[in-house]
């Protein structure tokens, strides 16, 4: 029994993959530099809201509470912030 790989069904997946990968044409880097200059807010949110997040931990490890939970607080307006970037983005594009 004498069998072909390009007739078997099983393989056509490895076919399809090699496909889409040629038909791709961008790094990942690439990718990531596009995606961030159609959509800029948010890697501005995320860095906002890891600053906020180091920053008051680091103050409620100094023993300041007050700035501790206002960094909380901003970190949380931050995260809102991504969140409706990433709507906007998305809407946007569809």
């Amino acid at each position: 029994m004498s069998e072909t790989p390009s007739s078997e069904p099983e393989l056509d997946w490895i076919q399809l993959t090699n496909e889409l990968r040629a038909g791709q044409g961008e790094t990942m880097k690439e990718k990531m530099t596009r995606k961030i200059n159609e959509n800029p807010f948010v890697p501005i949110g995320c860095l906002a809201t890891a600053g906020a997040l180091s920053y008051g931990l680091w103050a409620f490890r100094q023993g300041k509470r007050q700035t501790s939970q206002n960094m909380m607080r901003l970190r949380v307006a931050a995260q809102g912030f991504t969140v409706v970037a990433l709507v906007v983005g998305v809407i946007m594009t569809a």
